[in-house]
This record gives C-alpha cells, structure tokens and sequence, in this order.
C-alpha cells in the first residue's frame, strides 16, 4: 500500500502557524509576545500547565508534526 498525502486543511495550517508563534514566543522568550500572551498563560496556569522554555520548545515539535499527519490522514 503505497501513501498519498494530501495537502492539509486551512485549519490545520492555522493551528499549526499559532503553535509555532506560541511556541517561538515561549522558547525564545520575546517579552513583547509573552506579555500579550499572559491570559494564555493564567488559562494554563489554572488547569496546572505552566507555561516556560520546554512547553515552548514541546509546541515547536508540535507545529511541524501536526501538518504531517494532517497531510497523511484525511480530514485532519
């Protein structure tokens, strides 16, 4: 059996581009994108995620694997 990717869906993308901002942010910390980010980061707080370097660098892994599987699985 031989796999077809098909491109991903624009919400896939979507998701994809906002963890690999989010995950920029938080591994590289920029000020600027943390502060604007501070909600998300009392969001997480409360549900026990904390918000730092490895999250940001576990988001960056994130990104580009989503848009693989979304090309290798149909309607992700």
């Amino acid at each position: 059996m031989r796999l077809q990717p098909n491109p991903p869906r624009m919400v896939t993308i979507a998701v994809a581009i906002v963890l690999a901002v989010v995950g920029v942010a938080y591994a590289w910390p920029i000020d600027v994108v943390v502060n604007i980010l501070d909600p998300l980061t009392n969001a997480g707080a409360s549900i026990g995620v904390t918000m730092d370097r490895e999250f940001g660098y576990l988001l960056l892994l994130l990104s580009p694997s989503l848009l693989v599987i979304g090309s290798l699985l149909p309607g992700i």
